[in-house]
């Protein structure tokens, strides 16, 4: 049974692998599990900016920071996006917008600094660019051009031309020589000078006078003298009402609301069949936080809209309007049908951004909701009752019910271990004794339910540590006591019963440890083997400290270190 953290996982070792399409794969899988964890947003983010999908990227980073604004990395995962894009002012704010929040975040820092050097062209000013010019373009124009062709057979000029190309900081140095100012000028277009060296250097080129802004031209009026009597009341009334609408943009302009709602509502009087006049309504309300007008008045414009063959762009915004006023009233559910029915007249990426982000919302909203301490002791105790009729998937179902209605519950979070254990989760079971414990280290019998599984897992250095840690808080629990006893037992005599296939399976399983790996790097650890070998004596004076003889036995348990 696979869960979100499981598919995490996966997608992080195929990222690790360079397998991109999986990576994504699962991490869309752990979101289907969890959409509330913006972690795993964030790991998809990545995932498509590496495969170049900086458009996907950038949605995942959008629904990462509205998942949790408190997380740094969402904010550097969105600027790398837009930066991607080529959007560097967006790209810019994205990174600053982090940084207000996590001054000292080294990644938003080092993102911004990289997002300012591109966009002000990065290297040298002037050299660079300037040295470009001596180019293979150059050197073919030069061949053709009689004027220039006669400094290909210049050894001195090609020289320098030479040295410009390897290291263009060179050319301001370069240009004092009066042939190559007279070759630079022939390529800037001028006309070539007196070829005696005390005559003058051109004077530079003036730069070509602004062009004085030209007036708008006055807009056209339509001939209408052909138009028949209906045609052309329906342009007067046409003409009156956007005049009315028109008045009302200024006056919105100036936040003069309540005449602009009056002009609006003069060019509905002129013109009903107009839905932009209606929306324009709705935006006034939006802005004055009257939803339920807004609403109204956007489900106005749509249905005239439909009536009047309105076209679908302007029929998708007042939706995606209503929908963001359902949001403002807490109205989720609404306002993800608005989107979908926006998306259904015309598809944006926008909308589908702010649709992401509202099942978002409502995901977590429904999570919280969902949780109550009182149902989840219920649910506990139904658990417990299947548990003791041996009815495993049924106690399992129950304890999961549990967990979703009280995630910070330790003692409901064992149950769920135990009863895991039962239809052979291990895993499962384990990360699940794993969350008690964080939610608290002084819950013996999760630190006994630990030492248990991993002893089924033949992870007998944890488990040896996992019983140890609860004889720690409760120096007399039998659980503990029996449990490190089995283990040491195991320990000591059990790998005789295992044969070499086993014994190698158990080693290699244990290499797998970064705690075994940090042991085994440790030089002093390494010496120390050695002198088990070589010089018995050092090793047992080096056993006599606590912490190397710690690591030993840990070594030992693992069956990374054999007993003879």
């Amino acid at each position: 049974m696979s869960t979100a953290e499981d598919f995490k996982a996966a997608g992080n070792a195929a990222l690790q692998e360079g397998n991109t399409s999986l990576a994504i794969e699962n991490y869309t899988k752990a979101i289907n599990a969890d959409g509330s964890n913006h972690v795993y947003y964030s790991n998809r983010s990545a995932a498509y900016l590496k495969k170049g999908d900086a458009h996907n990227a950038l949605e995942d980073a959008q629904a990462c920071i509205a998942l949790n604004p408190a997380f740094a990395k969402g904010y550097s995962r969105k600027g790398a996006a837009l930066h991607s894009l080529k959007r560097l002012n967006d790209a810019i704010s994205a990174y600053e917008e982090g940084l207000a929040k996590f001054p000292t975040d080294a990644g938003l820092k080092k993102g911004l600094e990289e997002v300012q050097r591109d966009k002000n062209g990065g290297g040298p000013a002037g050299g660079v660019a300037l040295g470009g010019l001596f180019g293979p373009e150059m050197m073919a124009q030069m061949a053709m051009d009689p004027r220039m062709r006669k400094y290909l057979n210049d050894d001195d000029v090609m020289k320098k031309i030479q040295l410009v190309q390897k290291n263009p900081n060179m050319l301001p140095a370069i240009m004092q020589d009066p042939k190559m100012m007279e070759l630079l000028g022939m390529m800037m277009g001028q006309d070539p000078g007196d070829d005696d060296e005390s005559s003058p250097a051109p004077a530079p080129a003036r730069a070509p006078a602004k062009k004085a802004p030209q007036p708008e031209p006055e807009p056209m009026e339509e001939d209408w003298s052909n138009l028949s009597p209906e045609e052309l009341k329906k342009k007067e009334t046409e003409k009156a009402a956007k005049e009315k609408k028109d008045l009302g943009n200024e006056l919105y302009k100036k936040k003069e609301f309540e005449k602009a709602l009056e002009a609006y509502d003069e060019a509905i009087a002129i013109d009903p069949t107009n839905m932009t006049f209606l929306s324009n309504k709705a935006a006034v309300y939006f802005t004055l936080k009257k939803y339920d007008e807004c609403i109204e008045e956007c489900l106005k414009a749509i249905e005239v809209g439909k009536e009047n063959k309105a076209p679908f762009e302007d029929r998708a915004k007042a939706l995606t309007r209503c929908a963001k006023s359902y949001q403002k009233k807490g109205d989720l559910a609404k306002a993800i049908e608005m989107c979908n029915s926006a998306q259904l007249e015309s598809y944006s990426k926008e909308t589908q951004r702010l649709l992401k982000t509202y099942e978002l919302e409502k995901k977590k909203k429904d999570t919280q909701a969902y949780q109550d301490d009182e149902k989840a002791e219920a649910a506990k105790q139904k658990g417990n009752e299947f548990f003791r009729a041996q009815d495993w998937p049924k106690a399992v179902e129950q304890y999961e019910d549990a967990v979703k209605r009280a995630p910070k519950n330790a003692a409901i979070r064992n149950n769920l271990s135990a009863a895991l254990c039962k239809i052979m989760d291990f895993n499962g079971a384990k990360r699940e004794v794993e969350k008690a414990i964080e939610l608290d280290p002084k819950y013996v019998k999760a630190w006994a339910r630990k030492g248990d599984i991993e002893f089924v897992m033949k992870e007998f250095h944890k488990s040896m540590d996992s019983y140890k840690q609860g004889l720690e808080l409760e120096p007399d629990n039998p659980s503990c006591k029996e449990g490190l006893r089995k283990t040491m037992q195991q320990i000591n005599y059990g790998r005789q019963n295992m044969t070499d296939e086993q014994k190698k399976e158990q080693a290699a399983h244990a290499m797998a440890d970064p705690q075994i790996q940090a042991i085994l790097t440790d030089p002093i650890v390494q010496q120390t083997l050695r002198d088990f070998g070589e010089n018995p004596a050092a090793a047992q004076q080096a056993m006599k400290d606590p912490g190397m003889r710690a690591k030993i036995e840990r070594l030992v348990a693992a069956g990374v270190v054999e007993t003879r």
